[in-house]
């Protein structure tokens, strides 16, 4: 199952390389020396105030960086060694040529390169896992990922924790018990929850309050706005309004 497939297909990604190694938000960095076995690539979720010594080339991430639960779910900094992964290797060859170089194109090839190398920056996130109860640590577990990207490709399903529990091929107890310790909630807690992050994003896009609530999965527009009211603290209504006016 692609654990980050449905991510990047909700949320775009966007990776821009920078013309200065200032970065005050989420940044990807290309450090060191392959040569010298040195090479890495080091994101930082609050960006760089200082960059290393031996910064080859910054660039910016942009992966709907505030409404995306899994970017809120990265630890400060993840660094990863080039010499670890022949993809990631090759592909920061390519990047590092493609650099070097004044082609047509070029700008454009590097952010799509740069791209590739935070989606497998990702990869070694959910590979490592996290210390902490989280979306990244569920992503991570053995079992678990298999139920939390059911409910992330099917959010309008009429889920139950059994059906999550096969999923995950657990008990219910087993599965109830270790959901809340590794993600911090329960998998209604968590399905209501990413319910709701799907269609601020409907309605973001100006999509009807009623139309929203039946792709989210919600069983009327009233239990919709319910859910959405005590989890935003406004109406849907109103960021459907809000959607209408700057569009």
């Amino acid at each position: 199952m692609d654990r980050l497939a449905t991510f990047v297909e909700v949320f775009k990604l966007r990776v821009a390389v920078c013309s200065s190694h200032g970065a005050v938000g989420p940044a990807l960095l290309l450090a060191g020396s392959e040569a010298q076995g040195t090479g890495r690539i080091v994101f930082r979720l609050h960006g760089f105030a200082e960059v290393p010594a031996d910064v080859r080339v910054v660039a910016e991430v942009d992966f709907d960086n505030e409404a995306n639960p899994l970017m809120g779910a990265l630890p400060e900094e993840i660094s990863v060694a080039l010499e670890g992964s022949v993809a990631l290797r090759a592909t920061a060859t390519a990047f590092l040529t493609e650099a070097a170089e004044s082609r047509c194109g070029r700008s454009a090839a590097l952010n799509r390169l740069a791209e590739v190398l935070m989606l497998m920056v990702l990869r070694s996130a959910i590979d490592t896992g996290a210390q902490q109860p989280g979306l990244l640590a569920g992503l991570a577990h053995p079992s678990l990922h298999r139920a939390l990207v059911s409910i992330h490709e099917m959010p309008a399903h009429a889920w139950t924790v059994e059906d999550l529990a096969a999923r995950a091929a657990m008990s219910r107890s087993a599965f109830m018990s270790a959901f809340r310790t590794t993600v911090g909630m329960t998998p209604m807690a968590y399905l209501g929850a990413w319910r709701l992050t799907l269609a601020r994003r409907h309605l973001a896009a100006g999509d009807a309050v009623k139309l929203t609530a039946r792709r989210a999965g919600f069983g009327s527009a009233a239990a919709f706005s319910r859910a959405f009211s005590r989890a935003y603290g406004h109406a849907p209504a109103a960021l459907k309004r809000a959607a209408l006016s700057t569009g």
